[in-house]
């Protein structure tokens, strides 16, 4: 036991000296300033309650009536843990995928990952279409393992790794997936099922169907236990394998996370375009690469902004509500834009 602990903090000091420290990206994040950011994004959830076509004042929502009660317990605190789940899950999955491949720009949706997903919720419903959504769950992340090891396949046969190439890749890969899928949805007359799963959206996240959400708590967990080992694997495999760390191992389970993540999302709210690429990215640019220091930060992040894309799409044409995956989309685009010009006005500085 005292080796291994000796091992792990060997381990940690190592990363501490050769991962890019937060120091260099626009200060030191200290825990108070985590504590803050927590209390935020919990008043912010907490004041969303009263967002909605039924009219909920701020000042009933810690005395509700019964009516009240039973809409908030029902269809509005569901919905704000939803979307504080699948934001967290998704971020921290792009977040997981970027370090493992050692790529800032893939993630879930540029991977074939979410693409897969969708495809095994497909099946699963014509396989099982009396199955709970548990047992669909479970063939979706089946399928969107899969397509990840599939995607990790291609990239291990590219010749040259530039971050936006890969990228195109991967949209081009999920581009094929899905096209299979809407097929085989047309054959079977299945395409308004489909726009379910394809369009991200909390109106239907309610109590007796959000549950299997809790599932990526506990899979966050278990990745940030393996943070210290996805900043190895993210140094490459002869880095990883001199500091005695399994890089296909570390690898495989990277996959698994990811997986589990974003299939639990689509099949309970359906996709986020861009959450698991942007976030992660704006987070880097201001921590570094240290996973262990930005996980935390990068699951806050993705809940605020999808908190935050939720309350858009209420408002903006109220009484009538605008998807998430929507709002996401716009403004996940734009950020790619900006993070891709970026990337390359980076390249030419450096000639």
């Amino acid at each position: 036991m005292a080796a291994d602990g000796q091992g792990r903090a060997g381990l940690a000091l190592t990363i501490t000296q050769h991962a890019p420290a937060a120091e260099s990206r626009g200060g030191r994040l200290r825990r108070w300033h985590l504590g803050v950011a927590t209390v935020a994004l919990l008043v912010a959830a907490y004041l969303s309650l009263a967002v909605g076509v039924v009219d909920i004042p701020v000042g009933d929502l810690l005395d509700p009536s019964p009516a009240q009660w039973q809409l908030l317990s029902l269809s509005r605190i569901p919905r704000v843990l939803s979307i504080l789940m699948a934001g967290a899950a998704l971020s921290v999955a792009g977040l997981i995928m970027q370090r493992i491949t050692q790529n800032s720009f893939v993630s879930p949706s540029t991977s074939g990952t979410t693409e897969a997903a969708i495809l095994g919720v497909l099946i699963a419903t014509l396989v099982v279409p009396g199955e709970s959504l548990l047992a669909k769950m479970v063939l979706a992340i089946g399928v969107s393992l899969l397509g990840t090891f599939g995607f990790l396949q291609i990239l291990g046969r590219m010749p040259a790794r530039d971050p936006i190439v890969v990228a195109l890749v991967g949209l081009m890969y999920g581009g094929v997936i899905g096209a299979v899928t809407v097929f085989i949805a047309y054959q079977v007359d299945l395409l308004q099922l489909l726009e379910i799963w394809s369009s991200g959206s909390f109106s239907a996240a309610m109590a007796g169907q959000y549950e299997p959400l809790y599932l990526v708590i506990a899979v966050g967990l278990v990745g940030y236990l393996y943070a210290d080992r996805f900043t190895v694997v993210g140094m490459g495999r002869e880095f990883a394998t001199n500091l005695g760390v399994s890089y296909r191992a570390v690898l495989n389970i990277g996959l698994v996370i990811v997986s589990v993540m974003a299939a639990t999302v689509i099949v309970v709210v359906g996709t986020i375009p861009f959450l698991g690429l942007i976030v992660p990215n704006v987070v880097s640019l201001l921590m570094g690469d240290h996973v262990r220091r930005t996980l935390p930060v990068t699951a806050l992040a993705g809940a605020g902004f999808v908190l935050l894309c939720d309350v858009i799409g209420r408002v903006i044409r109220f009484p009538y509500e605008v998807p998430v995956g929507t709002v996401a989309g716009v403004i996940g685009a734009a950020v790619f834009v900006w993070l891709v010009m970026r990337s390359a006005a980076g390249k030419e500085a450096h000639g």
